[in-house]
């Protein structure tokens, strides 16, 4: 959000009154410490001309790469379905028994 402040020379103070939200609401989300809400968006794509949901989209990208990051090792333990089928190994179904 700052890349967009600095080169229109708007505070974030300036920014939050312009919006009708409260300064310490801005001053989070531009540190990371807040995400940004449909509220929140709503309100900033009007005043900076954007398309409804810009902010949430950037909102679940960035959430989402710290998400893929974190849970690296993780994720590379899970096989994909498409992928055990594949290789002809479907897993095995817990509590039932084979059919036939």
């Amino acid at each position: 959000m700052e890349e967009f402040l600095k080169p229109l020379g708007i505070t974030k103070y300036r920014l939050a009154k312009e919006i009708g939200v409260p300064a310490q609401r801005i001053g989070e989300i531009v540190a990371g410490r807040r995400a940004i809400t449909a509220d929140t968006d709503l309100r900033l794509c009007r005043f900076f001309g954007l398309s409804d949901g810009y902010w949430l989209r950037a909102q679940v990208a960035y959430d989402t790469e710290v998400a893929r990051r974190a849970l690296q090792a993780a994720l590379q333990k899970i096989t994909p379905w498409a992928e055990r089928l594949r290789d002809g190994g479907e897993p095995a179904r817990r509590g039932r028994k084979p059919a036939g």
